[in-house]
């Protein structure tokens, strides 16, 4: 497992100092590299309806992937003791490809994990460590060549059972 340059840990907790955290008081910050080595960070923002709230995570990587970037390479976690990303957090790190987590508190000693024993089984509309690099009509099939049921079913004529007339 490569180093997380110290740049990016810094990152993180400067990134941390950002968090809009009224609700909870758990601010976090993360700093995502990619292959390049460029750094983006985010912080996470919490919401007054709590599923709009999002991850610091989340924020950094989406960053990245908004500025062009696909394949990311390591993530720092910078919060308080116990922090550990979430499980969407974890499946998103695994579509950009991070194979590095690292967690970072006050007073604690950084903590190095792999993505893979964080997230031992993610999902994947493909098999292998390839990924997509952009949503297609072919991601619907196999790789056997065979159709999923869901394109099929939507390529066939639209039911007019049980339809109400005008709508």
């Amino acid at each position: 497992m490569p180093p997380v340059p110290r740049r990016v840990a810094r990152a993180a907790v400067t990134a941390r100092r950002r968090a809009y955290a009224p609700y909870s008081g758990f601010a976090v910050g993360a700093a995502v590299l990619t292959t390049g080595g460029a750094v983006y960070t985010g912080a996470n923002v919490e919401n007054g309806s709590y599923g709009l709230t999002l991850c610091a995570e989340r924020v950094a990587m989406f960053t990245a992937v908004a500025a062009g970037h696909r394949r990311l390479r390591a993530i720092v976690v910078a919060g308080p003791a116990g922090i550990s990303p979430c499980g969407a957090c974890r499946q998103v790190m695994d579509e950009f490809g991070i194979e590095t987590v690292l967690l970072v508190s006050p007073g604690i000693p950084p903590i190095v994990r792999t993505l893979r024993e964080l997230l031992p089984h993610p999902f994947a509309l493909r098999k292998g460590p390839e990924r997509p690099r952009r949503a297609t009509s072919r991601a619907a099939v196999r790789r056997d060549g065979a159709e999923s049921s869901m394109r099929r079913a939507s390529r066939r004529e639209p039911s007019r059972g049980g339809r109400r007339a005008g709508l």
